[in-house]
């Protein structure tokens, strides 16, 4: 049996459904994948460790290190951020003072040049 024309979806689609390209959902997928990916890699990274240290136990005594010493590390920072802050903010003012400064002679010099013509 031949039709005399292509057969119409419901959504006045020409093809039929299994012809369609699937279209995947948008949403969370991309930090569903992110947060699969970094548990894959700290899993290999756990076996590898235990390999390499023939205990689990020990390789995971060594992953423990690491992440205290980035947590340490990162208190250390989050310490100096204060400091750091406040000076930032003095060069910050420093600046704006010489800008208003350079702005307040070339306004004068503007000044000058237009009193003269």
């Amino acid at each position: 049996m031949r039709f005399p024309e292509p057969v119409r979806n419901a959504d006045d689609h020409a093809s039929p459904v299994w012809a369609r390209s699937k279209r995947r959902s948008g949403g969370g997928g991309g930090f569903v994948g992110l947060i699969v990916t970094l548990l894959a890699l700290f899993g290999v990274l756990t076996a590898v460790l235990g390999i390499k240290e023939q205990s689990l136990a020990e390789g995971g005594a060594m992953m423990d290190g690491w992440i205290t010493a980035g947590v340490n590390q990162g208190k250390k920072l989050i310490g100096q951020a204060p400091e750091a802050a406040e000076v930032a903010t003095d060069k910050a003012g420093d600046a704006a003072e010489k800008t208003g400064d350079a702005l307040e002679a070339g306004a004068a010099t503007t000044a000058q040049e237009l009193q003269k013509q």
